[in-house]
């Protein structure tokens, strides 16, 4: 699998239904971007982290959406600015496990939020992965509606649950996504990831959210499940 592999699953991602959704990738977010090349930063970070997980990853975590505290500054699921910035390491995670061949940028204003936004599902997702033994090109992560959907009333700085015809745009980058990486162990994290790989004929294990105090379910789920990977 090639690097031209990931180019072609950029491209695809532009496709973001209309409405209340933001792709990240393709989008300026003219309140909170740092400025037009943005979206540039966002597609750079995205293809290098992948990029390093290709024919390595041997676990896929399918979470819900983007999230606006996530992937919508740092370009990476379930992923911080916070963490790219180094301001995780107390939780066990060094920007350079995200990846190592650029170097991190942050692509919020600063005067949004001066230390870069935080994510919890982010921090508890890889502290809990790195702390059970997998290397950080060992697992990838993804969601099964790529793209941040918003609450239209309250802005950019918000999120909302994907709505079924919104999910439904969402299975072809799904289905790609997959194909990039064929793992055997797939674990979907919540209901509209389950609900998303069910529709594509894809069997996974579930596991309960991190978020609404279920951190220390997640954590013993997929405890398991690492335990049993080959």
């Amino acid at each position: 699998m090639s690097s031209k592999a990931i180019d072609d699953f950029l491209r695809i991602l532009k496709k973001a239904p209309s409405g209340a959704v933001f792709n990240p990738w393709w989008q300026v977010d003219k309140q909170n971007d740092i400025g037009r090349n943005a979206p540039g930063i966002r597609r750079r970070q995205l293809r290098v982290y992948l990029r390093e997980r290709l024919g390595k990853a041997r676990l896929v975590v399918i979470g819900e959406a983007l999230g606006y505290r996530g992937g919508h500054f740092s370009g990476i699921p379930m992923t911080s600015e916070r963490i790219l910035l180094g301001k995780k390491k107390d939780a066990g995670i060094q920007p350079e496990q995200i990846f190592s061949s650029i170097t991190p940028r942050r692509t919020s204003k600063p005067q949004k939020c001066p230390d870069g936004f935080s994510e919890p599902t982010a921090t508890i997702v890889w502290s809990t992965l790195l702390r059970l033994g997998l290397k950080p090109d060992q697992f990838v992560l993804w969601n099964g509606f790529p793209w941040h959907s918003f609450n239209p009333r309250a802005g950019m700085l918000s999120n909302r649950t994907p709505t079924k015809l919104e999910r439904s745009a969402g299975l072809p980058m799904l289905e790609a996504f997959l194909e990039l990486f064929p793992c055997h162990e797939i674990v979907a994290l919540g209901n509209v990831a389950a609900s998303q790989l069910e529709n594509v004929n894809i069997e996974a294990h579930y596991v309960r959210h991190p978020a609404s105090g279920g951190a220390k379910l997640f954590r013993q789920e997929i405890a398991e499940i690492v335990g049993k990977l080959p």
